[in-house]
């Protein structure tokens, strides 16, 4: 089965639903338009600490799973080292950060590129203290079979990682990747810190694979803010280049620089 099934583009972690249709009309993907919510950024303290921290802080849980609230906890089987283990997400708090990435189905297309190339720079994201967790819907002995199956015939080879079956499609859900009336992840990517805390997603639709170097690279960015809370990066930012201080005077170091 192809990864490019026919899903309506996703850019934010809303979840979707079916909308319901017409007898005889085809049913498919939308977008309910965003309800009236409270403010996502909590109040933390006066408006030139906010503007120092810059830090976005979800209102409440009903909010899950966008950036800035705690990530939906979740325990459930994975293949590692072509053998069972079990997975829980809160076992990482306190310890590393999180790589979580869903991909749609096993033995497709698409997912296979972006699988194995998580898996061949995985010492770059362990030296930063990074673990990587990969998810579909497949069962565990779907991800064995495919891990048992060489690159060259469409297989993955041993990886470096685990490959969390989500089964009962709880997971999907909770991340809101889910599409609902096909049973399958979008290509979501989550970013989440040692605190447990999201501080990063990103949703593809089925048939575009995702980039490891601006994976790599949007995580450097996110642990050098956290160790220089009173510092921002700007676009593009990478390791060793130029900072900016988000206020309006030390902002013009920076742009008087470039």
């Amino acid at each position: 089965m192809a990864c490019a099934f026919s899903a309506s583009t996703v850019s934010t972690a809303a979840a979707l639903v079916a909308s319901p249709k017409p007898a005889g009309v085809p049913q498919c993907l939308s977008f309910p338009r965003a309800a009236a919510r409270p403010s996502r950024l909590a109040a933390a303290g006066s408006r030139t600490a906010r503007a120092r921290s810059f830090v976005a802080r979800a209102a409440a849980e009903y909010d899950l799973p966008l950036v800035g609230n705690k990530a939906p906890d979740f325990a459930a089987e994975a293949v590692f080292d072509q053998e069972f283990i079990n997975v829980k997400l809160s076992d990482y708090i306190g310890k590393k950060y999180v790589i979580l990435f869903f991909y749609p189905l096993d033995f497709t297309f698409v997912c296979p590129t972006e699988i194995t190339a998580f898996s061949d720079r995985h010492e770059e994201f362990e030296k930063i203290n990074t673990e990587i967790l990969g998810v579909s819907v497949d069962s565990v002995f779907s991800h064995l079979a495919w891990v048992q199956t060489e690159r060259k015939s469409g297989g993955l080879g041993d990886l470096k990682y685990p490959l969390v079956s989500d089964v009962t499609k709880s997971i999907s859900k909770s991340f809101g990747v889910l599409i609902p009336d096909q049973g399958i992840a979008l290509r979501g990517l989550f970013i989440i810190d040692k605190e447990g805390v999201i501080q990063h997603s990103t949703i593809n639709n089925l048939g575009i694979g995702r980039s490891v170097d601006e994976t790599l690279r949007t995580l450097q960015a996110l642990q050098y803010v956290q160790e220089n809370p009173d510092e921002v990066c700007p676009a593009g930012w990478k390791p060793g280049e130029k900072s900016m201080k988000p206020d309006p005077k030390g902002s013009k170091e920076y742009f008087a620089a470039i």
